[in-house]
């Protein structure tokens, strides 16, 4: 029998699993207009490793069928909507939980990214030693409507949230634009994630002011040459989805309503005076009117639109944003705002917080009221039959005077329904 060693097994090379540069996170409800491109868009990216996780948001059209379409992307489901949380935090959570890689990119169903963008991102915000870096994408614009107000509206956040500020790592002012974050795992992770900011509408800039207070580094810039964005279809879209995030984004909304529309009446007043000076030759007049709409044309220039769009924004646009505003704050003071088929409940987070606390004593009250009320029946059919032998019904009111030492006559046991009714023996 030969008791020699076997001869040594052949060895094999070990699989290697390799671990992507940047996981791709697309939360998406109800996108199958603008799903297919943002798809096509990312899967052609080139100079970085990634993965695409799109999480369906209980979509009813057919999001899931075309992300489903995409070789190399996978498509989950969130878990059941927690309660106060947003769905959109709900599916970020959910994607950030399946993600592999050491940086996550966060970006909606309705971008499109440019060529070479995401590495391009990526070195810029280890460039700039961001642990957080948001890019404002270009706005697609297409209706009147949109043309006219997303100009003012942007053109106000760049007044309410400057670059300058937003990059000062001292500073309290801080803002990021929720279509396109990408963060290093860890200092997310470290942080909390979007599960700590899970009931804010606004989960960009809450998430940014976690990165900021916690000392990580936030760095934000208009970003049209990375990413391109239609946010909406219509007016309708346009109008719920500003009235979701305008009283959040401006702390005055009623007073910078009416400063737009002082802003619109003095530059039409203007053109008036500007018109009646050019008939009568007072020159004057006319470089006054020039002036005026010359600074407009300035603040409204900073939000990265075309000069017609610019034109028609001073035109027609001031008013509408004014209405938006004074929509979002009316919603606001309600209580209630909605997006996409669901309903949030806003306010004051401790607001929020003292309202579950009382829900919550009161149902507790309730149940431990039910409770002593099972207990006096229960303590009631015991004893009810060999007190009262020779009686088939009784009221509530006398067994309680037989167990309740000093109790008036009138004593009585609450019950579910308030009622004080005679009792059936069993």
């Amino acid at each position: 029998m030969d008791s020699s060693l076997p001869a040594a097994l052949p060895e094999f090379p070990i699989a290697q699993v390799a671990i992507p540069d940047v996981s791709i996170i697309v939360p998406a409800r109800n996108e199958e207009a603008n799903i297919g491109d943002c798809l096509k868009s990312l899967t052609s990216q080139t100079g970085v490793a990634f993965e695409i996780i799109v999480v369906d948001d209980g979509s009813t059209d057919r999001t899931r069928e075309i992300a489903q379409g995409f070789g190399g992307v996978r498509v989950i489901s969130p878990e059941p909507l927690r309660e106060n949380w947003t769905g959109k935090n709900n599916a970020l959570v959910a994607g950030a939980k399946e993600a592999h890689a050491g940086w996550l990119l966060f970006t909606d169903a309705d971008t499109i990214h440019l060529p070479h963008s995401l590495a391009g991102a990526l070195a810029e915000a280890k460039e700039e030693r961001a642990d957080l870096l948001s890019y404002s994408p270009e706005q697609i614009v297409v209706s009147i409507g949109q043309r006219a107000v997303m100009p003012v509206i942007f053109a106000e956040l760049a007044v309410q949230y400057p670059l300058q500020k937003v990059r000062d790592q001292s500073s309290d002012v801080v803002a990021a634009n929720g279509q396109y974050i990408l963060v290093r795992r860890e200092a997310y992770d470290a942080v909390g994630g979007h599960a700590a900011v899970a009931t804010e509408i606004l989960e960009d800039v809450a998430l940014a002011r976690l990165f900021r207070k916690a000392g990580k580094r936030v760095y934000f810039r208009y970003g049209g040459d990375a990413v391109r964005t239609r946010m909406y279809r219509n007016w309708v879209q346009l109008r719920e989805g500003w009235t979701k995030n305008l009283a959040l984004l401006f702390p005055h909304p009623g007073l910078l309503a009416l400063q737009s529309l002082l802003l619109w009446f003095v530059a039409w007043f203007t053109i008036d005076m500007a018109a009646s000076g050019a008939l009568s030759r007072r020159f004057a007049c006319i470089a006054a009117g020039a002036l005026w709409w010359i600074l407009v044309y300035r603040r409204i220039r900073a939000a990265h639109f075309t000069t017609a769009n610019n034109l028609l924004a001073m035109a027609v646009g001031l008013p509408m944003f004014a209405y938006l505003l004074l929509r979002s704050k009316k919603a606001h003071s309600k209580g209630q705002v909605s997006w996409k088929g669901r309903a949030y409940i806003v306010g004051a987070p401790s607001e929020r917080k003292t309202a579950a606390m009382q829900a919550a004593r009161a149902t507790s009250s309730i149940e431990a009221q039910k409770t002593e009320n099972r207990e006096l029946i229960l303590w009631s059919t015991s004893h009810a039959k060999r007190n009262f032998p020779h009686r088939t019904t009784i009221t509530i009111q006398t067994l309680l005077r037989k167990r309740t030492s000093g109790s008036s006559a009138n004593a009585i046991i609450p019950t579910d329904t308030g009622t004080t009714t005679p009792w059936k023996l069993p």
